[in-house]
């Protein structure tokens, strides 16, 4: 007999993982759906790969080697103005795998976590693995899908909620949250005595409003746990790599459960991310400046041809509104998929409050985006 667990069966049945096995299989699809950077990983980056991959065949400790976690640290007080030790940081397989550890070791079974929207789709998944409640927060068209400290008073509870997750810039709206709105979660969060897992995936592509780390307000070193990725900044997916930053007994209870999970993140990963965080910013520049000239095409386009898009202020996606020509988003993305060979994302992806829009990457080629923006068009007149 092979017997699944509910909570595995209770899972949603991602989309985004048919997608990509559909345009491996299907090269005449165009696919705005891939949540990576399309650039290669930089060259400085992949010469320091080349070299260390000789030297890599033993794990390295669990919450991170030494000189990694120093780098680390140097980087979040230039970068993020936080001010940490090497007790604060954990070095992670994916920033995804730390908040999964930094979820497990802060709540127990049936406390709440608030999450928004739409937002990045593991983070329920992860919440409800290990039983805890997801309070969902609205994320709104008309306040740009940035979290209402309003909305978070009306719900949290002192005995239950023990965190709120934020994601600046945001996926998939491509939201930048202002200062003074971090200022008014920050004091919720103090209020209430709860953490704030902020995930900052994103830091580095930002285009219009300038990113700030709530880690880096006065008085909130006990209740932020910042969380940040090498996959976006440098384009280094597959590396696996990422990092949190936080409270030093949370760190040390997500340290000691590391273990039994993956163990430790790839020593090959871990050597390769210390010369990483010495790139020069011009290669950020460069990539970051592409993204750009690819959002203002596309989010033009799409407002020309009847699909509402705000301008993201951060992250490679835009987010759009299809209401006038489909209520249902799965059905909507089904249907331009089979039509066209056009692949995006439903909104309910990322949330029932995303019902009612899709998301389209523009980590993609500008000549592919111009051809998926015509086929689109046609798609909707027709």
């Amino acid at each position: 007999m092979v017997h699944i667990s509910e909570r595995e069966l209770e899972l949603p049945d991602a989309v985004i993982g048919k997608l990509i096995k559909l345009t491996i299989e299907d090269k005449s699809i165009i696919s705005l759906g891939h949540g990576e950077p399309d650039f290669n990983t930089f060259k400085p980056i992949i010469k320091y790969t080349k070299r260390f991959a000789k030297n890599c065949n033993h794990y390295s400790q669990p919450g991170g080697r030494l000189e990694l976690k120093e780098a680390i640290l140097k980087k979040i007080k230039k970068d993020n103005k936080i001010n940490a030790d090497v007790d604060n940081v954990i070095v992670t397989c994916g920033s995804q795998e730390a908040i999964f550890l930094a979820t497990a070791c802060a709540l127990d079974v049936s406390e709440e976590v608030m999450v928004p929207n739409p937002s990045y789709l593991g983070y329920m998944p992860a919440v409800e693995l290990l039983n805890v409640n997801p309070v969902p927060l609205q994320l709104k068209e008309n306040n740009k899908f940035e979290i209402n400290p309003d909305d978070i008073k009306k719900v949290i509870n002192k005995k239950r909620t023990k965190a709120i997750i934020i994601n600046s810039p945001s996926n998939p709206t491509g939201n930048v949250i202002r200062k003074n709105v971090l200022e008014e979660i920050a004091d919720i969060a103090v209020d209430n005595d709860v953490y704030v897992f902020s995930d900052e995936a994103y830091e580095k592509i930002v285009y219009d409003k300038k990113f700030v780390s709530i880690g880096s307000l006065n008085g909130m070193q006990k209740h932020v746990v910042t969380f940040q990725s090498f996959s976006k900044t440098y384009a280094m997916c597959g590396y696996r790599l990422g990092y949190a930053v936080g409270p030093r007994k949370l760190i040390n209870a997500m340290t000691s459960v590391h273990v039994y999970t993956t163990v430790t993140a790839p020593t090959l990963s871990q050597l390769v991310g210390i010369k990483a965080l010495e790139t020069k910013q011009k290669y950020i520049d460069e990539m970051v400046g592409i993204y750009r000239k690819r959002r203002d095409f596309i989010v033009k386009r799409m407002n020309e041809i009847g699909l509402k898009t705000i301008k993201p202020d951060g992250a490679f996606y835009a987010f759009s509104n299809i209401r006038n020509f489909d209520k249902k988003s799965s059905r909507f993305a089904a249907d331009l998929l089979r039509k066209t060979k056009v692949a995006v994302i439903p909104g309910t992806e990322f949330g029932i409050y995303g019902e009612g829009y899709i998301r389209c990457s523009f980590a993609t080629h500008i000549k592919l985006i111009e051809e998926a923006m015509n086929r689109l068009e046609k798609f909707l007149k027709n």
